[in-house]
């Protein structure tokens, strides 16, 4: 994280002049992309173009290689990924201005360029708005009276260790797997890791509103079509039983294996009291985000001033919120979503990520979906 914080005034006249380089030199193009992954200096921030500079050279990127051992077999490729190492500092530096309240910085993808980490590490397909079917596609509006000012179901046990997705657009499979895990959990008391590489390997169900939006596995997918998918196949094995390659393979299913059986999902409504209830009451939720700002993201609670809502690319688990995340620009303390992420335990905040509440922060709340096992009857 970064050390003691500036002035209020010292604060926003620093930001203010970054944000003026950085939109100077800002791409215009849209698509969105990501990187994860520990800064080079974890409690450095970025602060303009002279930092950039001094970031933006060899032997910064020799120090990137060394710490997360990257190696390159030929000299082009070296030179390839210099390149696009220092084109990631650019933009890690537009980010920290576009998002002051969070930390942005080098990742261990700081090689990889834009299209290549999308393709690799992003994953939903399809956008807001699709996916109503299932067996209940509406929720009825909860009370949201009540309700504690932060809650985390991390501390109640229902969350199962940060995993990794590695260069497989699988995002999708593990946010649907972590919302099975979280419904499992409440409904036995029991935390089971579940198979990710079965929906990868098995589920090829389309979207009824939009065709083209397919569970592909590493071509990405999304949650309801997974869910879907588990209800027609007659459950989910454990990690244990179908574990993880990062890779589409054979469908290897057997259903004397199954450890969780889905009966049901829910979408749920946009307004973002109705998700904090849903969350507390039903447990952790998949939802789908626009990841821009997640690219180089290391801590803090990002609040961008710009992150399209409709450019959702990312699938997630919502798992808890907060009500006092510290924002400089933003005023003071401010409400939070909690976050887990597919990246590993080194990206973010131990594979998490903090983002803006109650603002439909980059779309967090145009994809949400609530699960119920079949040890469930309903929502209670």
């Amino acid at each position: 994280m970064a050390g003691p914080p500036l002035t209020l005034c010292a604060a926003v006249g620093v930001v203010i002049l970054t944000l003026c380089v950085a939109l100077d030199a800002a791409p215009q193009d849209p698509i969105i992309h990501q990187v994860t992954d520990h800064d080079i200096s974890p409690h450095r921030k970025f602060s303009g173009s002279s930092d950039i500079n001094l970031l933006g050279t060899e032997k910064e990127f020799k120090i990137f290689m060394d710490k997360y051992g990257k190696t390159y077999s030929t000299k082009q490729e070296y030179m390839h990924r210099l390149g696009v190492f220092a084109k990631n500092m650019v933009r890690a530096a537009e980010h920290q201005a576009l998002d002051p309240t969070a930390v942005h910085g080098v990742t261990p993808f700081s090689d990889l360029s834009e299209e290549e980490f999308e393709r690799m590490y992003t994953g939903v397909r399809g956008g807001p708005g699709l996916s109503e079917g299932g067996e209940r596609s509406t929720v009825q509006l909860m009370d949201v009276s009540g309700l504690p000012e932060s809650f985390d179901w991390r501390e109640k046990g229902a969350v199962t260790e940060v995993k990794m997705q590695g260069g497989c657009g699988a995002c999708w499979a593990f946010s649907t797997t972590g919302a099975i895990e979280g419904a499992n959990f409440i409904a036995t008391g029991k935390l089971v890791s579940l198979s990710e590489q079965q929906l990868v390997d098995c589920d090829h169900l389309c979207d009824a509103k939009e065709k083209d939006a397919c569970d592909s596995g590493c071509g990405g997918g999304l949650m309801t079509n997974a869910y879907k998918y588990l209800i027609e196949a007659g459950g989910l094995q454990d990690e244990a039983s179908y574990p993880y390659t990062g890779k589409k393979g054979e469908c290897k299913f057997n259903p004397e294996k199954v450890a969780v059986k889905v009966a049901n999902f829910t979408n749920i409504p946009l307004d973002e009291n109705q998700i904090a209830a849903n969350l507390v009451h039903h447990g952790p939720l998949a939802i789908g985000l626009n990841a821009m700002f997640m690219q180089t993201y290391i801590g803090g609670v990002s609040c961008p001033f710009i992150c399209f809502k409709k450019w959702v690319n990312h699938g997630v688990l919502l798992v808890g919120y907060g009500d006092k995340g510290f924002s400089i620009l933003r005023l003071g303390n401010k409400p939070y979503w909690t976050i887990k992420n597919s990246w590993g335990p080194k990206w973010g905040e131990n594979g998490y990520y903090r983002l803006c509440r109650g603002h439909g922060m980059c779309g967090m709340n145009t994809m949400v979906s609530a699960v119920v096992t079949s040890t469930r009857a309903s929502y209670t």
